[in-house]
């Protein structure tokens, strides 16, 4: 099997596993945006999912960056993302600031954070859109067919794995999923300060830094951001621990 194929493979096998009895929907988020970038040719990539009342939230981003430029989309209801959710169809964006027009404060700010691209697909399953996997480019240019094609089967799969909770408790779960990921996101912002302070690291390392340790210790993202928020975590610990990882 070709190393691209292996890489595939382990991308679904990843997501595959966040979807257990009780998963995190936090961290089936942040696996699907970081084996975007992982596997195909972006920069960063955020999601976005409705709440109960329709409204769009910023949930995953790989980068700092893809956050912020989410949430600025969402705050003046402008951009490729919004429309990919709103149109239920994907929004394939090779040159932003060829769209000026149509976009013009979202080409704006996209060109001062140095993203040129943007690919945005629907997480919908059927007639039934619940949000939208948005993939950033520094440079101009459209992704390849495969590569569109194996985002959409990763968006696919986490849709899948959300609807199908849902169903099991007759549409209750998403709501409660997503006020549970609305906090954890918060819990989680909380977490990468604190270890952005005391360890001196960027915000998007202070990121790779406490995934890591969820991951390492078998915890659930949220619940080590809780506990350092909490101050019950020392964060010391995990600075010493991601420290020791790459010695």
């Amino acid at each position: 099997m070709a190393d691209r194929e292996r890489q595939v493979t382990r991308a679904f096998v990843a997501l595959a596993d966040t979807l257990v009895d009780d998963y995190d929907i936090a961290d089936l988020l942040h696996t699907l945006v970081g084996q975007c970038v992982a596997l195909l040719d972006v920069a960063a990539a955020g999601l976005t999912l409705a709440d109960e009342r329709g409204s769009l939230q910023v949930l995953a981003s790989s980068t700092e960056q893809a956050r912020l430029i989410e949430l600025f989309q969402l705050n003046i209801d402008e951009g490729p993302c919004v429309d990919c959710f709103t149109g239920q169809v994907p929004v394939l964006v090779a040159d932003i600031a060829a769209q000026s027009a149509r976009w013009p404060r979202f080409a704006a700010e996209a060109a001062r954070d140095g993203f040129a691209s943007v690919h945005a697909l629907p997480l919908r399953l059927r007639k039934q859109t619940i949000g939208a996997l948005n993939l950033f480019g520094h440079r101009p240019g459209e992704l390849g067919a495969d590569d569109l094609g194996l985002a959409q089967g990763l968006a696919d799969t986490a849709t899948i794995g959300i609807l199908q909770e849902r169903a099991i408790r007759r549409g209750e779960i998403l709501s409660e999923q997503l006020q549970t990921a609305l906090n954890s996101r918060v819990i989680i912002e909380q977490a990468k300060g604190v270890l952005s302070v005391v360890g001196g690291l960027a915000m998007d390392d202070a990121f790779s830094v406490l995934r890591d340790y969820s991951r390492s210790t078998n915890s659930r993202l949220s619940e080590v951001a809780r506990a350092l928020a909490d101050r019950t975590l020392d964060p010391r610990v995990l600075l010493t621990r991601s420290a020791a990882r790459e010695r």
